[in-house]
């Protein structure tokens, strides 16, 4: 798809649907910079479909040769006041569908100077440029020709911009382009089948984006040899159930003069079965996801080239499969993770907690980052705490965790910040061993495995975020469709790009 600038008058753009944008309430305010023939049009549906201008409100109407597009799309932007980044995205993303949806090839977007000057002109440019690209994505690469050719794509999306503005806005496109294209990577990661994306498939993406990366990313692939001789025996107890070899992948990023030092891990649990606790049929229907906090880490590498910011980052992923089998881990083992805690593992299903444990203690003995993040599709209990659209974060740093709620506002990519109680830390303590991978009783599943990670950490910077809701989306929202999200590429490049 392309997306361009134009400083043309909204009446000369040559384009299928044009879409305008409203404050609540405003609408006699917003309509000065509308050519004075659509006025009237625009008043009269106004009054006959009561439109407002609410963010639950579309208007489609035809243009009647008053210009050259063949409908216009009004979209309410809500109160203006409540106007921030992440409404502009979700109402950009429902007007583009709605193009779509009228058989659109080429749509023309026009914002008013005041939704502009509100969010600054490179900030607005890049978030339409995001929600048009994550609002039109689909993963058609197993469907046939005959149904692939079925689907109407829209081709072009012009914005509409004043001439002193396209400087701006030029940076604001590639900006946008770039975080867009690299949050796709990672969803369509994420849609591939397991069968496809093994530890090794994985391992073979992260070379792949070192060589095309002219040097700037160092890639390293650690074998299970390897991974014994280091001594992680966490993250190899749950591999050894499955025929697939795991892999720790470890990619670096290192600017000449790098601020600081951040290492970012992700859970790269290519299929998971519960092992010898095995899931329900059902719940093992979209278990190909559990590699989302992976393929994260590898779409946010995939925009280094692009970005080339200031600090160094060291990507982390223990991939492996979690499968039952006569090798397979056993309810009751013990485990003894790099950093030298054992670990009784009681469920075999709360696996992913058992190769971070490894990866974060590689990070600290090895690395030795200022912070650390990782991303997990954890827990379940977050998922039922916060929903499908929200991310639990937790951590022990209060300046690490405020920026990336900052950058969580900027961006759309919903956090909430959970506790990390001392008291239940209790809930985690063995009685033969020094810690299990899960708590005692039903409750507070979410906190205790983040207290889990955070025996693995000691004293650095740390932020954990349990993607297990919105990692992989089960209904249609404005800006994913069904499946994975790439959620979290956004959010984490933002914060580094603000170092």
């Amino acid at each position: 798809m392309k997306i361009s600038l134009k400083a043309s008058k909204i009446s000369q753009l040559d384009v299928d649907s044009l879409n305008l944008f409203f404050w609540e309430n405003e609408l006699e305010k917003s309509l000065r910079d509308i050519p004075t023939g659509l006025i009237s049009l625009i008043k009269e549906a106004e009054k006959r479909e009561e439109f407002k201008g609410g963010r639950d409100e579309i208007l489609i109407l035809s243009s009647k040769g008053l210009i050259s597009s063949y409908k216009l799309i009004l979209t309410g932007l809500g109160k203006k006041n409540d106007f921030n980044r992440a409404v502009l995205a979700e109402q950009v993303a429902k007007s583009i569908r709605k193009s779509k949806e009228n058989k659109a090839v080429r749509v023309g977007l026009v914002l008013s100077d005041d939704g502009f000057n509100k969010l600054g002109v490179k900030n607005a440019v890049q978030t339409i440029v995001e929600a048009v690209f994550l609002s039109t994505y689909r993963f058609l690469k197993y469907k046939s020709e005959e149904e692939r050719n079925k689907i109407r794509e829209i081709e072009e999306v012009i914005v509409a911009v004043s001439p002193g503005r396209l400087s701006l806005a030029e940076e604001g496109i590639d900006i946008g382009k770039s975080m867009s294209i690299a949050a796709l990577y990672a969803r369509d990661l994420v849609n591939e089948p397991s069968q496809v994306t093994t530890p090794t498939f994985l391992a073979d993406e992260a070379i792949r984006l070192g060589k095309n990366s002219q040097g700037l990313l160092k890639v390293t692939v650690l074998d299970k040899e390897e991974i014994e001789k280091l001594g992680m025996n966490s993250f190899l107890g749950v591999a050894k159930g499955s025929d697939e070899p795991p892999k720790f992948i470890i990619l670096k990023y290192k600017p000449a003069r790098p601020k600081k030092k951040l290492v970012i891990i992700g859970k790269g649990i290519t299929f998971d079965t519960g092992g010898l606790s095995l899931k329900p049929a059902e719940h093992m229907e979209t278990m190909k996801l559990d590699m989302a906090g992976a393929a994260s880490i590898l779409g946010i590498f995939s925009a280094f080239p692009s970005f080339k910011p200031s600090v160094e980052v060291v990507g982390l992923i223990a991939a492996c499969e979690n499968m039952p089998s006569g090798k397979a881990l056993k309810p009751g083992d013990i485990l003894k993770a790099l950093n030298g805690k054992t670990i009784e593992v009681l469920n075999t299903d709360a696996e992913g907690r058992l190769t971070l444990a490894d990866a974060l203690s590689y990070a600290v003995k090895q690395e030795k980052p200022d912070e650390i993040i990782d991303l997990a599709t954890l827990t379940g209990a977050c998922q039922v705490a916060l929903g499908q659209d929200i991310a639990g974060l937790f951590g022990n740093n209060e300046s690490l965790l405020h920026s990336l709620e900052r950058a969580s506002k900027e961006t759309g990519e919903q956090v909430w910040r959970m506790p990390l109680s001392e008291q239940y830390k209790e809930l985690n303590k063995s009685k033969i061993a020094d810690i299990k991978n899960i708590q005692t009783g039903r409750y507070g599943g979410a906190i205790t495995a983040a207290l889990f990670l955070q025996e693995f950490v000691g004293t650095t910077a740390w932020a954990h975020l349990d993607i297990a809701g919105p990692a992989y989306i089960e209904k249609d929202t404005p800006l994913t469709p069904t499946g994975g999200a790439g959620f979290g590429v956004r959010l984490v490049l933002h914060y580094i790009n603000t170092l």
